[in-house]
């Protein structure tokens, strides 16, 4: 027994201290510049900013029922329920893994009833009764091979993590932009049955002057276009306000109560504004897509390793400790203990190609994921440069757009009071109220753009997991 207990003592230190077979580590290069894109484009920093991956999304948007729906998405979206299955299966495969470090003991007992003309014993038949508690082949990890293995499938595991908090980042920014999305919609609805009301008195003004015989009917008609356009604004926006819920009830997984659905778009930021315009790249390594992409890189490293320790000898370990007796009663008496340790070896000689083709698979595979990792960092830095440049640009372009909906719809006033009074020709007006509604309707597009906007420099930066 104490020889097994020593024998077992010896071998477990030499697994523990044995050599590791994969290439040393280091962090590739990020491919990219040092820090963001400036010019023209880009903005300055205007103060103080947040820092997105250490701001809670319940920090960040400021909306009430924005951050309720947000919640319920989290709670319920089924894409993010997959993905959580999916931690847990990596967890579940990373301690299969990890078991075969230790040796797994089993116990057992058999019982065998021979009976022979040839039996040494008096009679012919032979009762033979064991118990034994051992393990079965356990491979002594002198190589690493076993540890790589652990560790690439622990890697994995953090890579599936990683995943899913990339999953819920993505989850908060498409519920917030579809959200933002269905309040633009209801806020084009609200304008368009406004521009229908009001081209609805310019189009019944019309038919009385014209049954007076004071107007053309060409005047009638045009008055109908704008009208008719008017009605079929609302129609096809209703249609897209209906289409918006239907998207928002996806994500969140259930039906998005009435209370938490925007009714028009929000006349204050439902994000807060401080975020950063210079950025340096390393912020980029705390995005989780880019984590996972690493970890998948540090699992191929691994299995480089696990490829080369299969070139050299496997060390294998088999022993039992029991008791044999002739008599059940007799069976952990005195003098019936036995013990067994069988040590094995086996080194490959012909295995013609084997092992280097699974360390040139292990390799190339490396060569894949340091690619894919340099990609997701590549692809990061874009997703930040495009959403700063967007950014920097959307205030001088907000006030502009302001600027031209108020001058249009003074226009449209001033050249409705002319028709009405006589002085001007209804086209002069017709013009106007086509002017007045390409203003409203684009002032509403780059308040989302920009609404949108700061969604995405929040999740591009890493922000979201909070």
């Amino acid at each position: 027994m104490h020889n097994i207990k020593a024998l077992g003592a010896i071998t477990l230190s030499l697994a523990l201290a044995a050599c590791d077979m994969a290439p040393k580590y280091v962090r590739p290069q990020l491919a990219v510049p040092a820090a963001s894109p400036q010019g023209p484009a880009y903005g300055t920093d205007g103060g103080a900013a947040i820092v997105p991956a250490d701001t809670a999304w319940r920090d960040f948007f400021t909306d009430a029922r924005l951050a309720r729906v947000i919640e319920t998405a989290l709670a319920n979206n089924r894409d993010l329920r997959i993905a959580l299955a999916n931690v847990e299966q990596a967890r579940a495969q990373y301690r299969v893994q990890r078991a075969d470090l230790l040796p797994g003991v089993s116990a057992g007992g058999t019982a065998t009833y021979q009976d022979s003309p040839f039996s040494l014993a008096g009679s012919g038949r032979t009762d033979l009764y064991q118990a034994q508690v051992g393990i079965s082949a356990w491979e002594v990890d002198l190589f690493g091979r076993v540890r790589n293995l652990s560790k690439a499938a622990q890697e994995q595991y953090f890579a599936s993590v990683e995943t899913r908090n990339a999953a819920q980042t993505a989850l908060i920014a498409e519920t917030a932009n579809a959200w933002l999305t269905m309040a633009a919609d209801q806020e084009r609805l609200r304008i368009a049955r406004d521009l229908e009301q009001a081209f609805g008195k310019t189009l019944e003004l019309n038919r009385a002057r014209f049954a007076k015989g004071i107007a053309s009917e060409l005047e009638v008609r045009q008055a109908q276009t704008s009208y008719d356009a008017a009605r079929s604004t609302i129609a096809e926006t209703t249609t897209l306000v209906a289409q918006d819920q239907n998207a928002l009830n996806l994500l969140a997984g259930t039906t998005v109560p009435a209370t938490d659905l925007p009714d028009s778009f929000p006349t204050t930021d439902a994000t807060i504004e401080n975020l950063p315009a210079n950025i340096a790249s390393e912020v980029l390594l705390r995005r989780p897509d880019i984590a996972s992409a690493e970890h998948q890189l540090l699992s191929a490293n691994a299995n480089i390793g696990a490829a080369r320790a299969a070139f050299f000898p496997n060390i294998s370990l088999t022993a039992a400790f029991g008791s044999l007796s002739l008599g059940l009663s007799n069976l952990f008496g005195s003098g019936s203990s036995f013990w067994s340790v069988a040590p094995t070896a086996s080194l490959p000689i012909f295995d013609f190609g084997k092992n280097k083709g699974n360390l040139a698979y292990a390799k190339a595979t490396y060569d894949a994921m340091l690619a894919t990792y340099e990609k997701s960092v590549q692809t990061g830095f874009r997703e930040v440069a495009d959403a700063l440049a967007r950014r920097g640009t959307m205030g001088q372009q907000l006030e502009a757009q302001t600027s031209q909906r108020d001058a249009a719809r003074v226009a449209y006033t001033l050249s409705d009071a002319r028709f009405r009074a006589g002085v001007d020709g209804f086209l002069t007006t017709l013009d106007s109220q086509r002017a007045l509604s390409n203003a409203e309707q684009s002032l509403l597009t780059t308040r989302l753009t920009r609404a949108t906007n700061m969604v995405e420099l929040y999740r591009a930066i890493g922000g979201g997991l909070k």
